[in-house]
């Protein structure tokens, strides 16, 4: 099949790109030191892809991640890095062999965790970005809470994602270390011997943590091409010109807000065309200058800005070389 063959709006992945983003990062953490992070491509098959690179571990945000990763046989070592308050459905994955952490932050969670049958748990530990997470200086109270509550306390997690994105790589750098020095902090009062964080902009940057949950390294999109990363841009939308207007000078694809994640701006286009604005199954573009304006039925490749909910949105990952479509991929870990 060849990409001109697919119905569009759909995702495709650069094989050859894709190749050296895994290849790059296994080499910059090899084996433990990632547990790539399966919300940023919501696909087993991928996932198994850095499996076969050295990681054994993945990081999950939903449940539903957990039990797709486990009934596709990498359910190893699976860290739920997010709060749950019935964690029954994780308990029977524990029942069934699974490996399962799930992170804490209260005392309701710490009860959740053990009620459901999980075994183990992370201490999570706010860094600085306002979302879950225990004050680092109470991080040790509620381990005592979680292993007198019977469970296995493996050690800290921590995210600094308000540092990520930054683009001054300086800045970057400093606020890291303001977050690492309070995720060292409170894996000191917690023990044990994981310290987990850290993510595509800041794999190289957080020194402190045992292993690094970064996944948008993979695919990547316009927010983390901006840091200069050694990563390159695997995943594209391809999308159909559907109507041009020749005396304005812009075109339209059908490639809109329910195809692209958009919490980060606009996408951009692989040839340069400037990006006007989304609608619901729109795009408008005008070329780039001294272009001509494409014409009805003419294919463009999208760019994403925010990988991780742009996947989400799609059902397969196209995997291709050139205009060759060399297989498919389900988006099989989508939903709740």
């Amino acid at each position: 099949m060849l990409t001109r063959d697919l119905t569009t709006p759909a995702l495709l992945v650069d094989a050859d790109v894709l190749d050296a983003n895994l290849a790059a990062m296994a080499a910059a953490l090899p084996g433990d030191r990632l547990r790539p992070h399966v919300k940023a491509h919501k696909c087993s098959a991928l996932a198994a892809r850095q499996a076969a690179a050295g990681h054994r571990g993945f990081t999950c945000a939903t449940i539903r991640e957990a039990e797709g990763m486990a009934a596709a046989g990498l359910g190893g070592d699976l860290l739920v890095a997010n709060e749950v308050v019935d964690a029954r459905r994780l308990g029977r994955l524990v029942e069934a062999g699974h490996r399962v952490t799930l992170a804490v932050d209260s005392p309701a969670t710490v009860v959740a965790a053990a009620a459901g049958g999980v075994r183990e748990v992370l201490v999570d530990v706010n860094i600085g970005l306002p979302r879950c997470g225990v004050p680092a200086e109470e991080a040790g109270r509620l381990a005592d809470e979680a292993r007198a509550a019977g469970l296995d306390v493996r050690g800290v997690m921590g995210y600094e994602g308000h540092a990520v994105l930054l683009e001054d790589r300086r800045q970057r750098i400093e606020e890291v270390k303001k977050c690492v020095a309070l995720l060292a902090a409170a894996a000191r009062d917690v023990g044990g011997e994981v310290i987990s964080g850290g993510g595509t902009g800041t794999y190289d940057l957080n020194t402190v943590a045992t292993e690094i949950q970064a996944g948008s390294y993979a695919l990547m999109d316009t927010a983390y091409a901006k840091l200069g990363l050694p990563f390159g841009q695997a995943l594209t939308v391809l999308a159909t010109v559907i109507s041009v207007n020749l005396g304005g000078g812009w075109a339209v694809a059908d490639c809109g807000l329910k195809a692209l994640g958009m919490d980060h701006g606009n996408p951009a286009l692989a040839d340069g065309s400037s990006v006007w604005f989304c609608s619901d199954e729109h795009l408008v573009f005008s070329p780039p200058e001294g272009a001509a304006l494409p014409a009805v039925g003419d294919v463009v490749q999208v760019v994403p800005a925010h990988v991780d909910p742009t996947v989400a949105y799609h059902e397969h990952l196209h995997v291709v070389r050139g205009d060759e479509v060399v297989d498919r991929w389900d988006v099989d870990l989508r939903g709740w």
